[in-house]
């Protein structure tokens, strides 16, 4: 795979979005037995109370995504100033080369220049990639009853902040 990858901003319905989209729901189905119903709409990533990256390799191709958006203080858990990740992914062929990595630096940049405090996240336990990266850059695991979003109940479901 031609791993020139440019990272660009779109909405979250770009049709793009909504491909990768779909084969990060295909792979929730097939590692929990069932995809993310967590309400989202393109709405939220939209600049400055969200964002929404796509990387597109060399030939342009769409090979991952990731977004923010804004949250404050409510019922699920969020803090007032929080950026809550959304949708990281990364294709199968283009894994392992650092893409996560840089998708996820920049969500943090343009949350911190949105004036977001903390970036927060929810993972589960049947993604350990996703754990190893959060952690290797810098999120703490938040105890079982501070969790926050539509899983916070959920056995096998992480939750995770960081400052920004």
């Amino acid at each position: 795979m031609d791993l020139v990858a440019t990272l660009v901003t779109v909405p979250f319905d770009h049709p793009d979005a909504v491909k990768l989209n779909d084969l990060v729901q295909a792979e929730y189905v097939e590692r929990y037995g069932d995809g993310d119903v967590t309400p989202l709409d393109p709405a939220m990533f939209a600049p400055p109370r969200g964002l929404y990256l796509l990387a597109y390799d060399g030939r342009g191709r769409p090979v991952a995504t990731g977004g923010w958006r804004a949250q404050s203080a409510t019922g699920e858990g969020y803090a007032d100033g929080d950026a809550e990740l959304k949708r990281m992914f990364v294709v199968r062929e283009a894994r392992g080369q650092g893409l996560a990595r840089r998708i996820l630096a920049r969500l943090e940049e343009t949350a911190r220049e949105a004036g977001r405090t903390r970036m927060v996240l929810e993972t589960g336990t049947m993604q350990p990639e996703a754990i190893a990266l959060y952690e290797s850059s810098g999120y703490l695991p938040v105890p079982a009853d501070g969790k926050f979003g539509l899983y916070r109940h959920t056995a096998s479901s992480r939750c995770y902040t960081k400052p920004l």
